[in-house]
């Protein structure tokens, strides 16, 4: 395991799951929405794209998105191992909410200077309603994407439950960087 990703909807625990798991491999870990808003008022980063080749081209890795359609390909090709994170609608929903209310109370500095505000609640691309209205679609797409053959030998581990998530994490070998 040295090419990973970790996938789900908005608020299943992908880059915290993807953070813990880089730690634990002693593998670099990049946080792909701060690779792609790279300015103000969520601005689309210009060298995305290339910056995630870049990433995607060298032999270690923890992702914790395969990102938007742009690199989804490229992603999957490269991965050895694709995480998912399959959590129930109420479980998603629930931590994604509460995490919008933190950071939109708090006016938490995200990627690159971005904060959540009350009035993007309003769009239909907040986390909330981008979890609520694309759960089934990026779940179907996601488990088709497992079960393509243009992405074998790729490893997928489904994980269905929070704790189920815990659990695997702490079995993942530390590895020594000594």
């Amino acid at each position: 395991m040295q090419r990973v990703l970790v996938v789900g909807i908005s608020g299943a625990g992908k880059s915290t799951l993807a953070r813990a798991l880089g730690r634990r491999l002693g593998l670099p870990y990049h946080e792909v929405d701060a690779l792609h808003f790279g300015g103000p008022g969520w601005a689309v980063s210009e060298t995305y794209v290339a910056d995630m080749e870049r990433i995607a081209a060298t032999g270690l890795w923890v992702l914790d998105s395969s990102g938007p359609p742009a690199v989804r390909d490229l992603l999957w090709a490269r991965a050895d191992t694709v995480v998912w994170l399959d959590h129930r609608r109420s479980v998603v929903m629930r931590r994604v909410v509460l995490r919008s209310l933190r950071r939109s109370l708090s006016r938490e500095r995200l990627f690159n200077g971005n904060r959540e505000a009350w009035r993007e609640w309003l769009r239909a691309d907040h986390p909330v309603w981008w979890a609520w209205s694309r759960y089934a679609g990026r779940r179907a797409e996601i488990g088709g994407r497992a079960a393509d053959p243009r992405f074998a030998p790729l490893r997928v581990v489904r994980l269905r439950t929070p704790e189920e998530a815990d659990a695997w994490l702490r079995t993942r070998r530390t590895r020594r960087t000594d």
